[in-house]
């Protein structure tokens, strides 16, 4: 059961943000986190850790979660950024992001094994997502929102199959980088698959 965060509930924590990020590995597109409020009493047997359920199940819980949470906040760090500052301090950023995007009060934070610098005491827990409710609706709420941007990404380069692989380093987005070069603005040039290719770091397609 996702219950971890059961413990915690006092007369002195009420509200418990569960924190998550969406993207790390990914060779293109921005890091994206979410927070989420849900009731101290809340249950749904169907919320999970994103990476085991469906893209229709992620979908549709998407759309309970955000009209079931008290609050949620998404923070989204660009490519650009995460070549400057790496991926593990976008990361962190994204998720300051999401949680300051949050209007309800609170009095603790659960994140997926990542520390944070907030006011507020925060528990890094390894697979918080597997382990928290909380996180694991976070951890749906930053894919389906991660998700929807590469399918944007999708329509404006579609020679580069975004929908199909959604930014990871699969034989079909490798195909395409070796064919046309990474995306100014949209591909992560830090990252060692991409440098590998000895290929120019510039491309037709810049934005």
């Amino acid at each position: 059961m996702l219950d971890f965060e059961q413990q915690y509930y006092s007369e002195n924590i009420k509200f418990i943000v569960g924190v998550d990020e969406a993207g790390r590995g990914c060779l293109l597109g921005p890091v994206v986190a979410a927070a989420v409020i849900l009731p101290p009493s809340y249950k749904n047997e169907k919320i999970n850790d994103s990476k085991k359920l469906s893209e229709k199940q992620r979908e549709e819980l998407y759309q309970t979660i955000i009209k079931d949470a008290i609050d949620f906040g998404v923070g989204i760090v660009e490519a650009e950024e995460i070549d400057k500052i790496n991926i593990l301090e976008a990361s962190k950023k994204a998720m300051l992001i999401a949680i300051n995007n949050l209007h309800h009060k609170y009095q603790l934070i659960i994140s997926d094994a990542t520390k944070l610098n907030t006011e507020v005491t925060t528990i890094p827990l390894v697979k918080a997502d597997a382990k928290c409710l909380n996180v694991a609706a976070a951890s749906i709420i930053a894919k389906v929102t991660r998700d929807h941007i590469c399918l944007e990404l999708d329509k404006k380069y579609p020679q580069y199959h975004i929908k199909d692989h959604k930014g990871y380093g699969t034989k079909l987005h490798m195909d395409a980088l070796k064919q046309y070069g990474p995306i100014k603005g949209v591909h992560r040039f830090s990252y060692k698959p991409i440098k590998d290719l000895k290929i120019m770091k510039i491309s037709l397609f810049n934005i």
